[in-house]
């Protein structure tokens, strides 16, 4: 049997440890602006802290009614807490947050006011320039910045970042002209750059016969290839094969005298991004001609360039023979640079064989002609001209010729129009 007095005893000692932390009685009357009282909610938040009783206050939160005005609640106090800590105060009413505000409850044994707990935000803004708030503090903190990529040590400003294998952020290295890969690697930007050659006349004779022509270049990729005759697309395989920049037409699309071709491909890049157009010389038109008896002016031969395919400083090549036949009459000659006439010559019956030449520089507007020719009996000469014809929407060269008297004939043998690189 123990004394009842021992009893008494331990429960004087045990008291303390039942207990819990010091409160502070928080007690007001609140009103709206109109004089009516608030009714509602208040959600009072906290982060840890230790009371002054050294009792260990967990982060959490509690909310509690305000009726017909009266706000009564019991909190530790926070003044004389470690660290120093503030209560967020949320105020609720008709179904909606109102607004917010910061409280610092002081140790006191009388109830206290509003007045005597609000915090206002400059004092609050005093008071954070000494407080220190632990990472762990926050709720989540901890554990969103552990989910973001830090900094590695080759992260430098101005430079385009990338992650590493490691999931560290790091700065990609090379010159300012480089451009990144998706690997984070870097290096020149792009490959070579495309270019496209369009309205490539392939050369060859078009003479009915022959049925190979060559490319002035090897389309890449070759499907790109496409060939026009007298404008019409051909079908690779029943109108033509090729390989390289080889066409061959099937026997039944063969090219007849007078047919048109051009042909549409893209080329591998040159690297600069600037497509290198006609690498080499292209047969625009080749052929034999007609023949006349007439003694009037009309054409043996005509070379249709089509739109867009001459440009300011390309050249174009003109040859021609012509053969004359009897001995009764002279014959006279011309060619024709659209409406202007390049050359004109007037050969004698004795004249058998002719030949001439005649060159165009293409200029921003119009050209720049040059014209040679002489015969078995015909003398050499040669003149320089220009003309204003409009180039770029297409332009015709035409080979013309008559017949002093009738009797003869004269025949265009060859002719050749060549645009030179």
């Amino acid at each position: 049997m123990f004394p009842r007095s021992f009893f008494a005893t331990v429960v004087l000692l045990a008291a303390p440890a039942w207990g819990g932390p010091p409160l502070t009685t928080v007690q007001d009357v609140l009103y709206k602006a109109d004089g009516t009282r608030f009714n509602g909610t208040l959600t009072i938040s906290w982060t840890s802290f230790e009371a002054s009783d050294l009792s260990s206050i967990a982060t959490h939160s509690i909310t509690t009614k305000v009726v017909d005005g009266n706000l009564y609640v019991q909190l530790v106090p926070t003044t004389s807490s470690t660290p120093a800590v503030f209560y967020s105060v949320t105020y609720n009413s008709d179904g909606r947050i109102q607004f917010s505000e910061t409280w610092s409850v002081p140790d006191s044994p009388l109830p206290l006011r509003l007045r005597d707990v609000r915090v206002s935000p400059s004092a609050l803004a005093a008071n954070d320039s000494g407080t220190t708030v632990q990472e762990s503090d926050v709720i989540g903190l901890v554990s969103d910045l552990g989910a973001r990529p830090i900094k590695g040590p080759g992260f430098a400003a101005s430079r385009v970042a990338v992650v590493d294998s490691t999931g560290v952020l790091e700065s990609v290295s090379g010159t300012t002209s480089d451009c990144v890969h998706v690997d984070g690697s870097s290096g020149p930007c792009g490959g070579q750059a495309p270019s496209f050659l369009d309205g490539d006349s392939p050369s060859g004779i078009v003479d009915g016969s022959n049925t190979v022509f060559t490319l002035s270049a090897t389309p890449n990729p070759p499907t790109s290839l496409a060939v026009y005759r007298n404008g019409l697309l051909q079908k690779v395989t029943q109108d033509y094969t090729f390989g390289g920049n080889t066409v061959q037409f099937t026997a039944a699309s063969t090219p007849q005298p007078g047919d048109t071709l051009l042909a549409s491909y893209r080329l591998t890049g040159t690297g600069s991004g600037t497509a290198q157009m006609f690498p080499a010389p292209q047969v625009l038109c080749s052929g034999t001609g007609a023949a006349t008896a007439s003694t009037t002016l009309g054409s043996m031969g005509l070379c249709s360039i089509p739109a867009g395919v001459l440009l300011p400083g390309d050249r174009v090549n003109v040859r021609f023979d012509l053969s004359h036949q009897g001995t009764v009459s002279g014959f006279s000659f011309e060619v024709h640079w659209g409406a202007t006439v390049v050359g004109h010559r007037d050969a004698a019956v004795s004249d058998t064989f002719v030949t001439g030449r005649a060159d165009a520089g293409i200029l921003a507007s119009g050209s720049q002609l040059s014209f040679q020719s002489w015969g078995a009996v015909l003398p050499f000469t040669a003149g320089v001209s220009s003309a204003g014809d409009a180039y770029a929407t297409g332009l015709t060269v035409d080979f013309q010729g008559k017949l002093a008297q009738a009797g003869d004939t004269l025949t265009l043998v060859s002719y050749t129009v060549v645009r030179l690189p």
